[in-house]
C-alpha cells in the first residue's frame, strides 16, 4: 500500500460525502459528527483538495497496528492551523474542534515522525513544479 494518503485503500473520492478524509471513509470519525467551518484559518475545499493527497497514510491502514482514527483529519489540520494563527494555548482551543489533547496527540505524532516536515516539503515541491510549468509556458 502506498504511503501517500491520496492513493490509500478506498477507491471512492466522492464529493457527496461530508468529508473524504481516510478517518471518515475507513475509520471512526463519523462517530463525532461534522463541525461547521467558521474560522478564517479553516481550509477551503480547494486547499483541502491540494493537501489531502499529500498526507501520510495512518499506520493502522498500512498494517502496523493501532486503532482507526476517531477524528476527521481535515478538522485536526484546521485545529492546528487555528492554534498556530491565533497563538492560543492548546487547552484554550474552541470547543467545536476535537478535544485539545487529541489534537495535540495528532500533532505530536506527526512531529515526532517527521511528517510535519515531510508535508511541508511535499507542498513546497508542488508549488515549485507549478511555477516551473508557468515559466516554461511563458517562454514558449
Amino acid at each position: 500500500m502506498s504511503h501517500l494518503y491520496g492513493t490509500a485503500g478506498a477507491d471512492s473520492t466522492s464529493v457527496t460525502l461530508a468529508c473524504d478524509c481516510l478517518a471518515h471513509r475507513l475509520g471512526n470519525a463519523g462517530d463525532h459528527g461534522m463541525r461547521v467551518r467558521r474560522y478564517l484559518t479553516d481550509m477551503s475545499d480547494a486547499e483541502w483538495a491540494a493537501v489531502r493527497p499529500l498526507l501520510p497514510v495512518p499506520g493502522w491502514l498500512r498494517g502496523r497496528g493501532g486503532q482507526p482514527e476517531g477524528y476527521c483529519h481535515r478538522t485536526m489540520l484546521d485545529a492546528i492551523r487555528y492554534l498556530v494563527d491565533n497563538g492560543t494555548k492548546w487547552r484554550a482551543m474552541p470547543a467545536d474542534f476535537p478535544p485539545w489533547d487529541r489534537v495535540y496527540a495528532f500533532f505530536r505524532r506527526w512531529r515526532d515522525h517527521g511528517l510535519v516536515k515531510e508535508l511541508h516539503d511535499r507542498l513546497r515541491g508542488k508549488v515549485r513544479q507549478r511555477r516551473a510549468g508557468i515559466r516554461s509556458r511563458a517562454r514558449a
